[in-house]
């Protein structure tokens, strides 16, 4: 009978460390946010309003206009609309979002295209394959 009870007891305590070691929130040990390009962060409310068109260019491979479309001047998502002629896969690109790592653009699928940092009216950064990539208006 003894045997029974430390049996149960163990499987509770397994059960326990497995449900704790799974991590939904996107944040690892210490509460440091994942690194993974597929992980959100909490949006925030960008330095600059994103609605409106900028120029979307990568050194070297071209350049295209992008409509950033917006609830209000103060949001922190939105969609893109690019117009034709875009470099390398940004012409998929569909979403944006503004939180405390910059500037991200996304496709229809949700995947990260870049990752910008903003000043001013320009945002400067890299698209996921590792170019550079700038917005300016």
């Amino acid at each position: 009978m003894q045997h029974l009870r430390f049996a149960f007891r163990a499987s509770i305590l397994l059960a326990a460390l497995s449900l704790a070691a799974c991590n939904t929130d996107g944040l690892g040990a210490g509460g440091n946010s994942g690194t993974s390009s597929n992980s959100f962060s909490q949006p925030s409310a960008p330095p600059v309003p994103i609605a409106g068109r900028w120029l979307f260019s990568s050194p070297g491979r071209g350049q295209c206009n992008m409509t950033f479309g917006a609830a209000n001047a103060s949001a922190a998502e939105g969609t893109i609309a690019p117009e034709g002629g875009c470099p390398g896969k940004f012409y998929m690109s569909r979403k944006w979002t503004y939180d405390q790592n910059g500037l991200t653009m996304r496709d229809h699928n949700g995947q990260t295209l870049a990752l910008l940092a903003g000043e001013g009216g320009r945002f400067d950064g890299k698209a996921a394959s590792g170019e550079s990539v700038a917005l300016s208006h």
